[in-house]
């Protein structure tokens, strides 16, 4: 049975967003995790893994109604909306998600770093 998130709490030091559920149970979500593991349709449309994301934060976080919450990450991502169902089901399975996550950037030759922008003036 699903549970329903009572409190959020975004470390902004650590970049850990603690979710806390009604059946007592608490997750520690990284910014990363979270962004990487986003609802939106465009993220899961991508065939290659949301790469560079290792220093991403979160810059809001805005409550839909009784059942969800948007995230606005500091890269300007902001589509995805996180149900309680869905945040307790990637909480739930983190360490799973985050080691497939891992293996899926090895392959597809992608990291976590942040990319840094490189211009030359002639």
């Amino acid at each position: 049975m699903k549970a329903q998130v009572i409190k959020l709490h975004y470390h902004q030091k650590s970049k850990i967003m603690d979710v806390y559920f009604e059946d007592d149970s608490m997750y520690g979500l990284s910014a990363e995790f979270l962004r990487v593991f986003s609802p939106s349709a465009q993220a899961k449309s991508q065939s290659t893994p949301v790469a560079h994301k290792k220093d991403i934060a979160i810059d809001g976080v805005v409550p839909i109604g009784n059942y969800a919450v948007r995230l606005i990450f500091s890269d300007n991502h902001q589509s995805g909306l996180y149900s309680w169902d869905y945040l307790q089901e990637i909480a739930q399975n983190q360490q799973t998600l985050w080691q497939q996550y891992l293996e899926k950037l090895e392959h597809a030759n992608a990291n976590r770093d942040t990319q840094i922008p490189i211009q030359f003036k002639p």
